[in-house]
């Protein structure tokens, strides 16, 4: 493998790239930052490349971040939001993708509610699939984009200790940052309710911890999630209030370290639960930076999926 191509056609999942393609990916990016934060910027380099950005769920923040890392590499984007279209009148995911495919369409960057539902679509059509969130399952980019942001921030990924904190059970984010931190050699905890963390998750190697203090004395990087109201059924937690006591983190709590840890979160936040706003403002979180290395992290993994197009 030349070392300017990943291993593989698609972003499927952190779990079927090799530590070589984050890599790649991440060189890749911080060129992009570069581009990101000129006065012109936008590169020629995806002019003949249509994406088609489908999302059977909504996610505003995902979807506005690939489209503009498509348009910032001058890709035709068509979007197309599965929700409100003709899946609702009962169209299956082959037919829908099938039409778009009519379209001439290079790359699909899809979520969707199913698990795998990216592996099916790899197996019957020719263009390059990226996830952008599967279910519970996995949300590559995501993870790419954190563990991108505390290389940034700390120099490097391989040793530190990160603690994953809020709904595990519920969490795409969760999956892939795990597999994504564990290539790249940090130790990998998390931390919530008995209910939110999957019962054999220690099985993948990972700490498991309840008490949030514990964990953040314990932790260099803390990524807390967002509680997942929309998946839930509140029999998970008695009571957001009662979530936002145990498991929400507050500046104070930061303070009470003996060390400066650095807070990160895949937004949006749902501040005064799992943080506040005095945390999640504060010069120890990265959360901002998240977002802006959210669209260099899209721009490379699109460019490199690009070049293995055909």
């Amino acid at each position: 493998m030349s070392n300017s191509q990943l291993s593989t056609k698609h972003l499927l999942g952190i779990k079927y790239i090799t530590t070589e393609d984050i890599e790649l990916i991440f060189k890749t990016a911080t060129e992009f930052k570069e581009v990101i934060n000129r006065p012109i910027k936008k590169v020629p380099s995806l002019r003949d490349v249509t994406i088609a950005n489908v999302f059977f769920e909504n996610s505003t923040r995902t979807r506005i971040s690939f489209e503009l890392a498509e348009k910032r590499l001058s890709a035709d984007v068509v979007n197309f939001s599965a929700s409100s279209s003709s899946v609702s009148k009962g169209e299956t995911l082959l037919d829908t993708v099938n039409n778009i495919l009519a379209m001439k369409v290079d790359m699909v960057v899809m979520r969707h509610p199913a698990p795998g539902a990216h592996h099916f679509l790899s197996k019957h059509i020719d263009a390059n699939i990226i996830n952008a969130g599967d279910g519970t399952h996995e949300h590559p980019t995501q993870a790419l984009l954190d563990a991108f942001s505390i290389r940034e921030k700390l120099g490097e990924v391989a040793g530190k200790n990160v603690v994953i904190v809020g709904d595990i059970l519920h969490s795409r984010v969760a999956l892939s940052n795990i597999f994504c931190l564990q290539k790249l050699g940090a130790h990998v905890m998390v931390c919530g309710p008995a209910t939110l963390i999957p019962k054999h998750i220690d099985k993948l190697g990972v700490q498991v911890e309840h008490d949030v203090r514990k964990a953040l004395e314990w932790c260099d990087v803390a990524n807390v999630l967002r509680i997942q109201l929309e998946r839930q059924d509140i029999k998970y937690i008695p009571s957001l209030r009662e979530y936002a006591l145990y498991f929400g983190i507050n500046k104070k709590m930061l303070e009470n370290l003996e060390k400066e840890i650095v807070i990160m979160h895949p937004g949006p936040i749902n501040r005064g639960i799992e943080l506040t706003s005095d945390a999640a403002d504060s010069g120890q979180s990265i959360i901002l930076d998240q977002v802006e290395n959210g669209v260099a992290i899209r721009m490379a993994v699109l460019y490199l999926l690009a070049g293995k197009r055909g």
